[in-house]
């Protein structure tokens, strides 16, 4: 690839988006953000500490709701398969799948269970610019019970023929505390053995390197992970091939590395060879939250539409590269908003 594709390329993978149909298997999160303004900061009389003013609550579906979002913004058609709590968040989790026509009744119920909750507090100063304070997460610590394991993996199975492919979002670093158990993570291994025809992509924070027989789509600290290398270790060109051909051996199929403002690499299984995918140089204010989902969800959905592993992950940067300049959400975007980031990319190359 030449470091990106024509218009009317890029424009009929685009056109295909509202045909595509993927199914986000994972940990959906909410997101909530709460605007504090400090001019109205008052001082607790029983703590003598100061008491921060929410001002504004803003929510989104976030972790495998970013995805499923980010999905919905490109008219791709969305299952969601998770689990939720019985709560107010879980409320509030379905209630936002369901405003952007996903069908939140694939989430199933946990009266046991957190919602998974990113609080993200965002402190207005007296000078009128905010910036996000320490967040506080709300996650299940205790492992998920077998039963919801088996709901999980008889959905699953039930979902598969209705769908093009399967992006797997393993958000919980506790192990087998979150949706992608080592039991559901074996079932999605075999699914994508008996069903080669089939997209499955996963995107794991903690355990990309016990994978087999799936697409990886990883940053470039988490390949390293996966690979057992040292996390200190300097990432030379040659450093990287090593990395990559170790998740290789496992998976067998290709690896999907993104790196920011370096664009992304892919390894394809030859012992010498990555591709390296452009993006769009960005300038100015970059808030990175969702980024790496938005790239799991264009190139997932490009893939589905025919795109070529080259061409899909430089849709996935361009898509990133505009989910990054939304500062303090969980940023979406739509296929004109790529095709227009298309032409400024080409305009900075010439």
């Amino acid at each position: 690839m030449s470091g990106w594709m024509d218009e009317a390329r890029l424009t009929q993978i685009l056109d295909r988006f509202t045909s595509v149909n993927l199914l986000v298997l994972g940990d959906y999160f909410l997101d909530c953000y709460l605007t504090m303004d400090r001019n109205l900061s008052e001082i607790s009389l029983e703590t003598n500490l100061e008491a921060y003013q929410v001002i504004e609550m803003r929510k989104y579906p976030g972790a495998a709701g970013t995805v499923a979002g980010n999905l919905r913004s490109l008219e791709v058609n969305v299952t969601a398969l998770g689990i939720c709590g019985d709560d107010g968040n879980g409320y509030d989790l379905r209630k936002k799948l369901a405003a952007i026509q996903i069908n939140p009744e694939t989430l199933l119920h946990c009266p046991n269970r957190f919602t998974p909750t990113y609080n993200k507090p965002m402190m207005r100063e007296p000078d009128g610019h905010e910036h996000e304070l320490n967040r506080m997460d709300v996650k299940n610590r205790l492992p998920l019970p077998e039963e919801v394991e088996q709901q999980i993996i008889t959905k699953l199975r039930e979902l598969l023929p209705q769908v093009d492919g399967v992006l797997v979002v393993d958000q919980v670093k506790e192990r087998n505390c979150g949706v992608i158990t080592d039991r559901v993570r074996e079932e999605i291994q075999s699914l994508a053995r008996s069903h080669p025809q089939k997209l499955f992509m996963v995107d794991s924070r903690d355990f990309a390197g016990l994978y087999t027989d799936v697409i990886i789509k990883t940053n470039l600290s988490e390949a390293v992970k996966a690979a057992n290398y040292p996390a200190d270790m300097p990432l030379t060109s040659e450093q990287i091939k090593a990395c990559c051909r170790i998740i290789y051996s496992r998976t067998h199929r290709p690896i999907v590395i993104t790196r920011g403002e370096r664009g992304a690499i892919i390894y394809q299984g030859d012992p010498e060879s990555l591709s390296e995918i452009p993006t769009y140089q960005v300038s100015g204010p970059i808030d990175i939250v969702g980024a790496g989902d938005s790239v799991s969800a264009s190139t997932g959905a490009a893939l589905c539409a025919g795109a070529s592993l080259e061409e899909a992950v430089f849709i996935g940067n361009l898509t990133a590269s505009l989910i990054i300049q939304q500062i303090g959400v969980t940023g979406t975007t739509t296929r004109a908003r790529i095709l227009e980031r298309y032409h400024e990319f080409i305009g900075q190359k010439v």
